[in-house]
């Protein structure tokens, strides 16, 4: 009977979280079909399919050219942490140097410091780069908080790899360079993909930055687009609109997810089992 009890228990709780995570989500689906008062009524079923927020949406080049920024910026951003975090990852799980473990302390100290406290430095920094109001320096930006995550992640799976390829690959010749491109990235595809992929969506989803750095129209990315909507008045929130828009961008990341959830998981536990 307490089995039982504890089963049912935990179903409940699991349905509770799945509910909580899934129906903002769920209700910005319903509210994007609706317009004009309807928006403004409490529905849980849908009770129209009325697609004019969508092609207000896609009809706005302004927004198509930010959805472009948000996928260069996240690409580069991706791009630039990967190829800094793997030879990083690999210094720090395969040579041996006084304050290593310090040192791997100290980047993962730097993600728990809050945008908004270093964003008059690095607001200072963009402008002496001459960089404001491109997408430099929102991937500087992004890249700098993307590390840490990646670096450590990166870590922990390279010190599980087996010592045993690599002193093979040293007696064959081959470059510290040739082990980590040819050797161990093949290997470490599951922890690549998860940490991609969180550096993409960190990226594609930012806002503070993206605010702080942009001034112009056609270098703002997404999340400041939409935030920009407005209704037809000064007066009036496009709700619909702004769900829409919510809709177009999220479902991306939805499907990136279900496609490599696997790898994911497997990344994320990477080193969390020895032998």
């Amino acid at each position: 009977m307490m089995r039982y009890l504890k089963s049912v228990a935990f179903y409940a709780v699991v349905v509770v979280i799945v509910v909580v995570s899934v129906f903002p989500f769920y209700y910005a689906i319903i509210t994007s079909f609706k317009t004009g008062t309807a928006l403004f009524s409490i529905d849980y079923l849908p009770t129209s399919f009325d697609l004019s927020n969508y092609r207000g949406v896609l009809d706005s080049p302004n927004f198509i050219r930010s959805v472009l920024n948000s996928v260069l910026i996240a690409g580069a951003t991706v791009g630039f942490a990967m190829f800094l975090a793997v030879t990083a990852s690999y210094a720090l799980a395969r040579v041996r140097f006084r304050g290593r473990a310090l040192l791997l302390m100290s980047i993962l100290a730097v993600s728990m410091f809050p945008q908004i406290a270093v964003l008059a430095g690095l607001f200072e920094l963009v402008r002496f780069l001459g960089i404001y109001n491109t997408p430099w320096a929102m991937i500087m930006s992004y890249t700098i908080f993307t590390l840490p995550f990646t670096v450590w992640v990166l870590t922990t799976f390279m010190r599980d790899l087996p010592l045993e390829i690599e002193e093979a690959a040293i007696i064959d010749g081959a470059t510290p360079w040739d082990i980590v491109s040819k050797v161990f990235l093949p290997l470490m595809w599951p922890a690549l993909v998860t940490t991609g992929l969180l550096a993409f969506i960190g990226a594609w989803n930012e806002f503070l930055f993206a605010l702080t750095f942009t001034a112009s129209e056609s270098q703002r990315t997404v999340p400041v687009a939409i935030a920009m909507l407005s209704g037809s008045s000064e007066f009036e929130m496009p709700w619909g609109t702004l769900m829409a828009a919510s809709v177009l961008v999220t479902v991306p990341l939805i499907i990136l997810v279900l496609i490599f959830q696997r790898k994911i998981v497997a990344g994320l536990t990477a080193g969390g089992v020895k032998g």
